[in-house]
């Protein structure tokens, strides 16, 4: 297991002795009321946590996730789901909990969740019961924590989920267009855990209850709170000084902190004075050189360039999301600092993964897998998503500059164990009210990284690459498919089981060094369509979203027909593409038209790249900088951003090419880039020279609406594809597809892609 001797030993998730209140036992579904709290005997809550989210108890979901861990623990754990923060009167109805508010916005960014592309309110929320909208507030997270202040001052605050986790630090909002301020001092709270919150959490929890107070816990991996601008944990650590680009390093001793080593130690040989003024020579082993290197950088801090410093200046805030990002391996990252104002907000190091025992026992903890009564009847349509779906796994080393899971949930793949999720399966078919033989997907954030791995954990805690698989899969990257095939095998073997589909992203670059995986997906796991992401066909945009080049997607798209094929089965693939990507130019959308048109594909679903906090490809965006690339204050790459409402619309319409709607903004544009040749009615054209009559109008108005609501000439997001099994990649926006001249059986539609967003 990765550790660090910035923290203690990394103790086992199950190992902590059980609060006293364990004696109640499980309740069948975590209390909303004083009423169900009276049944099960209680007189208080220990925790109580307040979602933005109805409250369904499944492990999809953060807030029944958690609270059956800390449940598990012994602590008696309330939950308040979507109450009015209109006051702080729903803030009050569990009473005063005697260790602490835990605040979440939910499974999405709430602004993400409230927002269309054009800022409009959405109508419908999938997390709601009914899917009614606006039954949360804009940054949740924030005003939660507030409400929670006003209703028991004193009361111990922890904020976390999807939301706090990516505005943990000085972050561009897409929504208010500017750089805006971390969640922590925005929101008061006392304590901010980010990425996966297991082990950070449930100590937390052992150690109020010990009584020490939060205020003294700064210790504990994957959290982050306000310190003053000379506060260090003790005497033995260092501040590096990153606040310029071009002058990086400690504060006295000059490094590069974008360096992939802990630099150059030259003191072969220690040469202490001795007292006649000799200096004997000491031979220092290569070991021991690298384990001094290895506690030095255990207690190091490195500045981030401040707020008031990143607001105003694209460079240094490219810079700072650099830094921030090579800092992100639990094996090697060190603390971060950045001011705000007179304080600082101070961040440990990310947590260290769960191992497969513990993913086993947090999966398997006593979930009534669904939604609470109190919402009777009522249609979840989040909850009809993942129904009859089973998480095998978190994390990914994708990489995808566009996509938020990283910066979340980490690089390394925790995966379950074979027998844990075959378990669960057995479990939904003899639990899970309407499951008619189908299981609707086992995956996670990507559907084929399941137990891969690096094959030196020396190797692994020592990389600062931001993707195993670009440009190149790593050569010490695993990509062994034969667990994942073990598991599909014995899941559609089971008693009651007729199908079992995979709903997740596919990862195709790595499913093409492995056709006997391939073969079994294709052939037992497919329902006529499978989801994969290419996301674009040009070299250009490709580089800035770290994805692999088309002619991976075509070796695997003749290892899919030729398995449909041999089954006898008519199969189809749905590609996504991203339009309007940072790096997009007009000719990039013109040729990814001509290829959707050479391989008959007409795209039924067509998003638009939403900037989402903390993603290198928001980076890009905001500063039209490269941050995979060293950055300097004159020259460097510079990297086009699609902001105009015109220029947004037109790489979407690129897309749907073939819609009539479109045509006279292509014809248009078509004409301004001196490709009038692609107007007409051959095979190799694009737009036909005529329009259908009534045809047309819906474009420009468009055009107009998005223009107006984008301050500044800047359009507005558009709202981003989801991704798989409650882990949505929140800044991941996409296009369902099919083939022009395929024929659907009868009443069938290909699935959309999940909406989703990690805990």
């Amino acid at each position: 297991m990765l550790t660090n001797t910035t923290q203690p030993a990394i103790r086992p998730l199950f190992s902590w002795r059980k609060f006293w209140a364990h004696r109640f036992g499980p309740a069948p579904f975590l209390p909303m009321s004083r009423a169900e709290m009276d049944q099960l005997g209680w007189d208080s809550c220990d925790i109580i946590l307040i979602t933005g989210d109805a409250y369904i108890d499944h492990p999809s979901f953060g807030m029944a996730l958690i609270g059956r861990l800390l449940e598990a623990q012994g602590f008696r754990v309330g939950i308040i789901s979507q109450p009015d923060w209109n006051s702080a009167a729903d803030f009050r109805q569990l009473g005063k909990p005697n260790l602490f508010f835990g605040v979440t916005a939910g499974n999405m960014d709430s602004m993400v969740n409230r927002y269309t592309s054009d800022r409009k309110p959405r109508s419908d929320d999938a997390y709601t019961p009914h899917g009614e909208a606006n039954k949360r507030p804009d940054r949740a997270v924030t005003v939660y924590a507030q409400r929670c202040r006003e209703a028991f001052p004193g009361s111990a605050v922890v904020i976390g989920s999807i939301e706090a986790s990516l505005r943990r630090i000085a972050h561009y909002d897409y929504w208010s267009d500017k750089v805006r301020r971390s969640v922590l001092p925005d929101s008061k709270a006392d304590l901010l855990v980010f990425g996966n919150a297991e082990r950070a959490i449930v100590e937390l929890a052992h150690r109020l209850a010990k009584g020490e107070k939060i205020s003294e816990i700064r210790d504990l991996r994957g959290t982050a709170f306000m310190v003053g601008r000379d506060w260090l944990p003790s005497a033995e650590w260092e501040e590096m000084d990153s606040t310029e680009v071009d002058t990086p390093g400690p504060l006295v001793k000059h490094a590069d902190p974008y360096a992939m080593d802990e630099g150059t130690d030259n003191n072969a040989c220690a040469t202490p004075a001795a007292t006649d003024g000799a200096q004997p020579v000491r031979i220092v082993s290569r070991a021991e050189r690298l384990a001094a290197r290895r506690e030095r950088r255990a207690h190091t801090v490195v500045r981030l360039p401040a707020y008031e410093q990143v607001k105003d200046d694209p460079v240094l805030y490219a810079h700072a999301s650099r830094t921030f990002h090579l800092e992100s391996n639990p094996g090697n990252a060190r603390a971060l600092r950045q001011a705000h104002g007179e304080r600082d907000v101070w961040l440990n190091p990310p947590p260290v993964p769960l191992t497969t025992e513990e993913l086993d026992g947090v999966y398997e903890l006593p979930y009534a897998r669904r939604p609470h009564p109190a919402y009777g009847e009522a249609k979840i349509p989040a909850w009809e998503m993942i129904r009859f779906s089973v998480n095998i796994m978190r994390g990914c080393f994708g990489g995808c500059t566009f996509c938020s899971i990283t910066e979340h949930e980490g690089r390394i793949i925790q995966s379950r164990s074979e027998d844990s999720v075959i378990r669960e399966i057995e479990e939904m078919r003899d639990k899970t009210p309407g499951f008619t033989g189908i299981v609707s997907d086992l995956g996670g954030p990507t559907a084929n990284m399941y137990h891969l791995k690096c094959k030196d954990e020396k190797i692994e805690s020592a990389c600062r690459r931001l993707s195993c698989v670009y440009p190149d899969i790593c050569e010490n990257l695993g990509t062994d498919h034969t667990p994942l095939i073990s598991l599909y095998r014995r899941a559609r073997s089971l008693k009651g089981v007729k199908k079992v589909l995979i709903g997740s992203g596919l990862r195709y670059d790595l499913a093409v060094r492995s056709p006997e995986y391939i073969k079994e997906l294709v052939q037992h796991h497919v329902g006529g369509y499978l989801k994969i992401a290419p996301e674009h066909t040009e070299d250009g945009p490709l580089s800035k979203m770290m994805k692999p080049g088309i002619g991976t997607y075509d070796r695997f798209k003749q290892l899919f027909d030729r398995f449909s094929r041999e089954a006898g089965k008519e199969q189809y693939l749905i590609p996504y593409f991203i339009a309007a990507h940072p790096g997009t130019q007009d000719t990039d959308m013109v040729n990814l038209a001509l290829w959707l048109k050479k391989n008959n594909f007409r795209l039924d679903q067509v998003q638009t790249f939403l900037p989402t906090p903390m993603a290198l490809a928001t980076t890009m965006y905001h500063t039209e900088k490269n941050p995979l690339k060293k950055l300097h204050r004159q020259g460097g790459e510079t990297v086009g951003a699609v902001r105009g409402a015109r220029q947004r619309k037109l790489h979407k319409a690129f897309l749907r090419y073939h819609d009539p709607e479109n045509w006279p903004l292509l014809r248009e544009a078509l004409k301004e880039m001196g490709r009038a040749d692609l107007i007409g009615n051959g095979k190799k054209q694009l737009v036909p020279a005529w329009q259908p009559a009534g045809t047309g109008m819906k474009a420009a108005a468009a055009v107009a609406v998005a223009s107006r609501a984008a301050p500044g000439g800047k359009s507005a997001p558009a709202r981003p594809g989801g991704s798989t099994h409650g882990k949505p990649r929140t800044g991941h926006a996409a296009s369902a597809a099919r083939p022009a001249n395929a024929q659907r059986p009868s009443g069938q539609r290909p699935a959309p892609r999940k909406k989703n967003s990690p805990r």
